[in-house]
């Protein structure tokens, strides 16, 4: 079967040039305070009678001889400590980090029930959950907390994908000499990842757990809980934008939800008192750039479903999550946090992370990173087709989840971009 896409030739346009404002950066006031709360939650977490406890806590729910705790780690969200027993093994105690994580017991609670679901239904390397809890039961009261088994890893697939030498103190880009073999075995991962997860339905869109919480057997999963989003928290936490005016609750139809995307937009715009405008000129752009994409989402069907069924879906789902070893094949998926049953317009949409860089911050350019995504596209999709025609052959997918075709119409048709303007608070600047 010859599986070869090709992308037609004409590129998808771009939102119209009323949108081309510079991006809407963060309030720094708040990045400074974010920084200022962090601080002496991080002291605290290094003194050595928190450690012992901390070293000692996670002893009791993994069991075994424990051999040595190793030193604090820290990523975007949360911070990490790994113990290592005497068996080999070693389990990992994860914190949201104070002033990055504005909805830490919520983000918590969301993440376990999405490894838990993923854990028991698809054959993705999910660590598996040892302990969970909330501030109250945590060592020294540090906050809400998971406790999982340590997946080996020699990196992650931004190793495998990113120009040779690039620090990670910079932003991965796509190494534009990587090879065809290697492109196509991590993107075919990444790409059976993204069909394990979407596999996934649901009536509503928003977070998901069991039916019967308190049940550890029940098996049925539901959507309860609004949908905690990416952009939610970036938007409470450097955007200025007060808790209150967030989504509180469950969507039943895309196009609501959609609605609602666009009034956070707006609020942002709002809401924000430092570092969002230029000038007055610039605020006008960004101010209609906002108005045209509400018309468009009241005026415009962004989701034929919009009734449901939602797919779930991860905000941070990208190689920087994806656990790998020295041959560049997965070991572990990490991060799940952001993840909800969502329009299956969002599930349809080709990834944003393909070039490892967001079109926005693209240093050449959005026509720029148009073209280089246009010549890795292909492989992607040509990949995932190869991963959905295995698993409909296994018969653990079915004919109606495939995802490649509705990713190509997505890019060819330029609703790739109205998506990404309804997830990225930076969306409409491009």
């Amino acid at each position: 079967m010859n599986n070869q896409i090709h992308i037609h030739p004409t590129s998808p346009a771009p939102p119209p040039p009323i949108l081309e404002a510079q991006c809407m950066d963060y309030d720094d006031t708040l990045c400074d305070e974010c920084d200022r709360t962090f601080a002496p939650w991080r002291h605290r977490l290094f003194q050595t009678d928190v450690l012992r406890e901390i070293g000692r806590f996670i002893d009791k729910h993994r069991g075994g001889v424990p051999e040595e705790l190793f030193a604090p780690q820290r990523g975007s969200f949360n911070a990490w400590l790994r113990l290592l027993f005497q068996d080999g093994g070693s389990a990992v105690i994860r914190f949201p980090c104070p002033g990055a994580s504005m909805f830490p017991e919520e983000k918590v609670q969301r993440e376990v029930a999405v490894m838990q679901i993923l854990e028991y239904f698809t054959s993705l390397p999910i660590p598996h959950i040892l302990h969970h809890g909330m501030t109250e039961e945590s060592p020294k009261g540090l906050g809400p907390f998971i406790i999982m088994e340590h997946i080996s890893n020699e990196g992650d697939f931004i190793d495998a994908l990113n120009v040779p030498g690039r620090s990670r103190d910079e932003r991965p880009m796509l190494d534009p000499n990587v090879s065809q073999e290697r492109l196509e075995w991590v993107y075919g991962q990444m790409a059976d990842i993204m069909l394990q997860v979407s596999r996934h339905s649901f009536a509503e869109i928003g977070c998901i757990c069991k039916a019967n919480e308190d049940d550890e057997f029940d098996d049925n999963w539901v959507v309860k809980h609004r949908p905690l989003t990416f952009d939610m928290s970036e938007l409470v936490q450097l955007g200025g934008v007060s808790p209150d005016l967030l989504p509180q609750s469950t969507f039943k139809t895309a196009s609501s939800y959609y609605q609602s995307l666009a009034e956070m937009h707006m609020i942002h715009l709002t809401s924000q008192r430092n570092d969002a405008i230029d000038s007055a000129e610039d605020c006008r752009t960004k101010y209609i750039a906002r108005c045209l994409f509400r018309k468009i989402i009241r005026e415009y069907q962004l989701c034929s479903d919009d009734a449901g069924p939602f797919k779930l879906f991860c905000d941070d789902l990208r190689p920087g999550n994806v656990l790998s070893n020295a041959q560049h094949q997965v070991t572990g998926v990490v991060d799940w946090e952001f993840t909800y049953a969502a329009p299956t317009g969002l599930a349809h949409s080709p990834p944003f992370w393909l070039l490892l860089e967001l079109p926005e911050l693209w240093k050449q350019g959005l026509d720029d990173w148009i073209a280089r995504y246009e010549k890795v596209l292909p492989v992607f999709l040509k990949v995932l087709k190869d991963k959905e025609q295995g698993a409909i052959d296994r018969g653990i997918l079915n004919e109606s989840d495939r995802l490649s075709d509705y990713m190509l119409r997505s890019w060819e048709s330029g609703d790739f971009w109205l998506k990404y303007a309804a997830r990225e608070r930076a969306g409409h600047s491009i």
